[in-house]
């Protein structure tokens, strides 16, 4: 008699994952499929010339985020996570300027003393809200102007914003920024410091154990199996026409969902799913013989500059664990049928190195040892206003069908800790 506990998750990203080790918890057998060659979603890695392990797109944690840390203790590897002060900066009128403590903000010489003290109450003021609800019909762009004022916006959220959604800058909820600057400002050690996690080796070794608890327990995940094709037969699932399972769980973005079940599902839930729309992302890594600056996270707030942030990862990791380079990443959010996405490697490389030149002038193009390019279509979707009203519902209408995607993670946004969170949220309330 056929076992009646069968779930298929689609997408092995940490999702997908954390889906599998808590729903093998609850005694299900657990198959996860994986259309690329390897695990961890956003958060994979590739190997360097010399076979080091590096995040195709920069993370790191928060010291409060809670739920990947529970993990990581629950899976008994605590030991791993490595606690480090970031060095923050904004770029801005060709200057630098520093942004680690609040010190540094009172000295912010772009903002007079008056708009400095109320960028710094803004932050206070972001800690006292609790209701979300109430930000749900406002624009963060009118939100963050209510709290700091034209000039305070003009210079240090303005460029941030459009930097990140592009033409949709105007349409994004002030929820979205508001969980932001909450996230940042309670994620700040005694001397006001901020404190930033990473685990030890990269997030491959974490996504590695991951994938270990899931087979040690009886789970499968099967890699480069594209899922094409879903239906309802009876009282089973059928994907790709040949594998049967009780339970589907979709990790996709929703466009890729929305793909697989269009053929048969409602018109008006498939217009619901069109009101979702994404961004994508184009990252350059460079390493280099010789760094850039001290810095490890800089905002760049300079329209004339493509890339919103410049990540130098190895003043956050040593640059020993990268064959003593220095591993810098250059963000691009950007719409996906530009021109600029679908550039080639060295299209792109080429086309990045004035704008690196003209922010460090000492900079040589000779210092590049290497460059690697990575794109997502899907990296974020877009939080316009009242969201809770157009976001999906993680249980479909269609029975034994589950949703659980990053375009679900509100009033939070995407990241590894909140994919966490909302994996385990599923399991808890469904299964």
């Amino acid at each position: 008699m056929k076992n009646r506990n069968e779930i298929t998750i689609v997408g092995a990203g940490f999702t997908g994952l954390t889906l599998g080790i808590y729903l093998i918890k609850k005694n299900y057998r657990v198959k996860i499929l994986e259309s690329s060659s390897e695990i961890g979603g956003l958060a994979s890695t590739f190997k360097l010339e010399k076979g080091q392990e590096l995040e195709k797109f920069y993370h790191h944690w928060f010291n409060n985020d809670i739920h990947i840390l529970n993990l990581i203790k629950e899976l008994n590897l605590e030991e791993n996570i490595k606690v480090n002060f970031s060095k923050t900066g904004l770029y801005y009128a060709n200057n630098f300027f520093k942004l680690s403590s609040p010190l540094d903000l009172l000295r912010f010489k772009p903002l007079n003393l008056i708009q400095r003290i109320r960028l710094g109450l803004l932050a206070l003021r972001v800690k006292f809200i609790s209701n979300w609800m109430l930000l749900e019909k406002k624009s963060a762009e009118d939100w963050l102007i209510e709290l700091g004022g034209k000039r305070v916006f003009e210079i240090v959220w303005k460029p941030l914003l459009e930097g990140k959604f592009g033409s949709y800058s105007k349409e994004i909820s002030a929820v979205w920024f508001w969980n932001k600057l909450k996230l940042r400002g309670g994620s700040r050690g005694e001397k006001g410091k901020e404190e930033l996690l990473f685990y030890k080796g990269g997030f491959k070794e974490l996504i590695n154990s991951m994938a270990k608890e899931i087979k040690n327990k009886g789970g499968h995940i099967q890699l480069e199996y594209p899922v094409k094709k879903i239906e309802q037969i009876g009282n089973l699932w059928l994907l790709n026409e040949e594998i049967q399972t009780d339970k589907i769980i979709i990790t996709t973005a929703i466009p890729i969902y929305k793909k697989l079940i269009e053929p048969w599902a409602d018109k008006n839930y498939l217009r619901g799913l069109n009101k979702i729309k994404y961004i994508g992302n184009v990252c350059l890594i460079l390493e280099l013989s010789k760094s850039l600056s001290d810095t490890y996270w800089l905002n760049v707030n300079d329209s004339s500059f493509p890339f919103v942030g410049l990540i130098e990862h190895t003043n956050f990791e040593q640059k020993e664990n990268y064959n003593g380079n220095h591993i810098v990443y250059l963000s691009k959010y950007i719409q996906t049928a530009s021109t600029l996405y679908n550039l080639t490697k060295e299209e792109f490389f080429d086309y990045s190195i004035p704008f690196i030149q003209k922010m460090f002038p000492e900079f040589e193009e000779n210092w590049v040892v290497n460059y690697h390019l990575w794109k997502a279509e899907y990296s974020q979707p877009i939080v316009t206003k009242e969201y809770s009203n157009i976001k999906p519902e993680m249980k479909t209408p269609y029975d034994g069908l589950f949703l659980c995607s990053m375009a679900q993670i509100y009033p939070e946004d995407r990241g590894t800790n909140y994919a966490v969170k909302y994996a385990k949220k599923l399991v808890n309330d469904f299964f």
